[in-house]
């Protein structure tokens, strides 16, 4: 690949912004997790409530995933990064 290509590449990857499709709620969060009784599910909610809601989370999740597409962006990865949220 030639050295032109590979800068725009680079650039491309650098400025790379992830969204999120859909208007998630703190009500769709709470639905998703109403039969969960884990500690990381209470303490997401925890930290949602206190934010007042789901956009801090989906704000950081984006930008935090966004390092992530280099190698992948999967479950394991998304988990982490929701475990990383819910305990800051």
């Amino acid at each position: 690949m030639e050295v032109a290509l590979k800068q725009l590449i680079a650039y491309l990857l650098e400025n790379l912004i992830l969204d999120f499709q859909g208007d998630l709620t703190l009500e769709m969060v709470r639905n998703f997790l109403r039969d969960d009784e884990s500690k990381s599910a209470k303490q997401l909610l925890g930290k949602l409530v206190d934010d007042g809601g789901v956009s801090d989370m989906m704000i950081v999740l984006a930008d935090c995933l966004v390092e992530n597409i280099k190698t992948g962006v999967t479950p394991e990865v998304v988990s982490n990064q929701i475990a990383d949220y819910s305990e800051s």
